[in-house]
């Protein structure tokens, strides 16, 4: 079977055919394997069919990613794009969006008479703590005669996933999996001492290295010299004496096994940035591109200075020239745009990045070298999940371009104890199982409630795949209760002294199975019967379950559902100005880093803003909902001055000019001005009734929306 003259793979022709047959289809197959050309081909099918078709993915950049490519395919009038920063062709046949636009979209008015299909990117998704819930809504709204095409790199219990799938769809969804990848990849380790070898060959290596530090006397490691004109080093990790493996060591030992491009994962933006200016000053002025290859640089960084000057400073530029660059979810939406830009040219030969990049986006390298295996989770370092690390480790290899892809973890000898038995695990390749993390928001509770009966809301609650898990869990233990009883009745016909001293434990162990069975099964619901409770004790819903003001405006508002409410409620944004309104928004859904110093300082309207929304947002109310859900408010009024500012017309680096941080911060700051866009939205649905008001935020949301913040990154 051939599609676009590309001859497809068994797994590829096996998932279209069962589309063809009218199947919703999950896809499970590792990164770089070609799934996104069955969205290409379902993407293809409906628009010669006239109908429409929805790709949804988790973050705005892979989003993008496919708007680009199809508008290039199919033209400016066929692709439109959705991601809450911009609405471009809302009615266009093939619409790219956030997972968020589509769930909202079915909870409101929308209709979908002419929906042939939805593709879901990276549905593992579903189990994302914060988000996951978001997945199972829309699977479970959408119309049942919409086929479901879901893509994932890693699903090890599809089958439990799809049969779920299948009952609340109420079709057939079939299963492809795809275990083996087009470009296979090579494990390797590496430090200085050892070189790059295979994991077994480095377990030998670190015995040997034990023996002769056990000999020497000392714990943690030999003393060497560096040669080739690099410097020596001392003060292993570990305690030792030894030489420390740096990231540029790594590259370099890369560099020389033709192993480049590389992707570098680091688990810190600062380290992102130190450790490309690093290699770049290591590199002493050479650069890791060819002629050709660096005057196309100079001609890319000398256009886009044109039309913005200053962007590029000397050692972003320094840097690319030289093949280095870095990318993460803080830098400047024009410099990440240029950087994938600058990567999908070949043009950028070493990239230091965090874990967005991994997300989907079709940018691989011959090699993948991981900084270490453990990651700051926003509480704690803890290891990588299989999932997390097959997911950066199949970004090595190009298909049709390498025979094989290479993935390097350095490690010293001082950690290797430590680190061989996960990472022997996470070679090993069985991704951990995806499991629910339904949890409805407020604003979901307020809008299911507002459309359905009580027993229909219920229903849909016990559509989601956690309260399939549980109910299968009940059906286990259910087992188990029969087989006690079966195990009483034997007892009791062969000996009946036995059995009454038998009878009272059975009886226990049987009641308390048979309350666990209810419990289980009931679960999910008994959660939702809480945060309706919860609602009514507030006063957002009347005991009967009509809706007070509260409820009413939750309706509307998605982020921060209840802070947000009860700003509005506590009329503390009526006759707020714009800019001061427009930074409050911005201070309710961004934070700073800890180690960011800002110098822009609270004073006038919003200090009291400030004053009089710290006081809301630690009332019984925000806090009782902080507690029911088990997710924090988010709140820094530091972020009130920059909301401002740009809302004033000040320019994006005025506002970078008060904020000290190691890392580029202009990702985040751009982060907070389009989400707080977003929240103007919604706060014209809330005063929909208001003229005057509606306009003020109308002008408002014009003050915004212009530069960085309409940028697609």
């Amino acid at each position: 079977m051939k599609f676009n003259d590309l001859e497809l793979d068994p797994f590829q022709a096996e998932s279209i055919t069962a589309l063809d047959n009218g199947k919703s289809v999950l896809v499970c197959a590792p990164t770089g394997t070609g799934k996104t050309i069955i969205a290409d081909w379902l993407v293809d099918r409906a628009l010669n069919r006239k109908r429409h078709i929805i790709y949804t993915a988790p973050i705005k950049a892979l989003s993008n990613q496919k708007f680009r490519d199809w508008t290039r395919r199919y033209g400016d009038d066929a692709v439109g794009l959705l991601t809450g920063d911009l609405v471009i062709r809302r009615d266009a046949p093939c619409r790219v969006m956030t997972t968020e636009i589509l769930r909202n979209m079915l909870l409101g008015d929308e209709t979908f008479e002419n929906l042939d299909a939805v593709i879901i990117d990276e549905i593992h998704f579903l189990d994302d703590r914060e988000r996951g819930t978001v997945w199972e809504e829309l699977l479970i709204y959408l119309p049942k005669t919409v086929q479901i095409l879901g893509l994932s790199a890693t699903l090890s219990n599809a089958s439990q996933f799809a049969a779920w799938m299948s009952e609340v769809r109420q079709t057939e969804m079939a299963v492809v999996r795809q275990d083996k990848r087009t470009v296979p990849l090579d494990f390797w380790v590496y430090n200085i001492e050892s070189g790059v070898v295979r994991p077994q060959q480095f377990d030998a290596e670190h015995q040997r290295w034990l023996k002769k530090n056990q000999a020497s006397g000392r714990e943690g490691g030999g003393r060497e010299e560096r040669r080739g004109g690099r410097e020596e080093r001392r003060g292993g990790r570990g305690g030792g004496r030894g030489p420390t493996t740096s990231h540029s060591d790594a590259v370099h030992a890369v560099w020389e096994a033709n192993g480049l491009p590389c992707l570098y994962f680091v688990f810190s933006r600062k380290l992102t940035e130190q450790n490309a200016r690093s290699l770049t000053q290591r590199l002493g002025g050479d650069s890791l591109l060819d002629d050709d290859q660096h005057g196309k640089v100079v001609q890319i960084l000398a256009n886009l200075e044109r039309d913005y000057p200053q962007l590029v400073d000397d050692e972003l530029r320094t840097a690319l020239l030289a093949g280095v660059a870095w990318h993460h979810a803080g830098v400047h939406v024009q410099i990440k745009a240029l950087v994938e830009d600058l990567y999908e040219r070949k043009l950028v030969r070493v990239l230091y990045c965090t874990s967005t990049f991994a997300l989907g986006i079709n940018m691989p390298a011959r090699t993948v070298i991981f900084d270490g295996l453990r990651k700051f989770d926003g509480i704690s370092m803890r290891p990588l999940t299989t999932r997390e690390f097959l997911q950066k480790a199949g970004r090595a290899g190009r298909r049709g371009m390498d025979t094989e892809g290479h993935v390097v973890i350095k490690v010293e000898h001082s950690e290797w104890d430590d680190l061989r038995g996960p990472l022997m695990r996470l070679l090993e390749g069985q991704s951990e199982p995806v499991r629910s993390s339904f949890s409805l928001s407020f604003n979901s509770v307020v809008n299911l409630l507002s459309r359905n009966t009580l027993d229909k809301v219920r229903d849909i609650v016990d559509k989601s795949f956690l309260s399939f898990a549980r109910q299968a869990e009940a059906r286990r233990l259910e087992e188990d209760v029969e087989r006690l009883k079966a195990q009483m009745e034997t007892i009791a016909t062969t000996n009946k002294g036995a059995a009454e001293k038998l009878a009272r434990k059975q009886e226990k162990d049987i009641n308390k199975l048979e309350r666990r069975v209810e419990d289980v099964g009931n679960r999910s619901w008994m959660e939702f019967e809480s945060r309706i409770r919860f609602l009514v004790e507030i006063g957002y819903l009347a005991p009967d379950l009509t809706f007070n003001a509260g409820g009413k405006v939750l309706m509307n508002i998605q982020m921060e559902e209840i802070f947000v409410t009860e700003l509005i409620l506590s009329g503390l944004i009526e006759d707020m100005d714009g800019a001061t309104l427009f930074g409050l928004l911005c201070a309710v859904n961004k934070e700073f880093g800890r180690d960011v110093r800002v110098r822009a300082k609270l004073k006038g309207p919003a200090l009291e803003a400030a004053k009089a929304a710290n006081k809301i947002r630690m009332s019984p109310v925000v806090t009782g909902a902080e507690r029911l859900t088990g997710f924090g408010v988010t709140w820094c009024p530091e972020m009130i001055p920059f909301g401002a500012m740009w809302a004033e017309g000040r320019s994006f680096n005025d506002c970078l000019l008060f904020i000290d941080s190691a890392t580029d911060m202009s990702g985040d700051l751009v982060g907070a001005f389009r989400r707080a866009k977003d929240l103007i939205g919604q706060l014209k649905d809330v005063y929909r009734e208001d003229e005057s008001k509606r306009e003020m935020l109308a002008m408002l949301l014009r003050a915004v929306s212009r530069d960085e913040v309409l940028v697609i990154d």
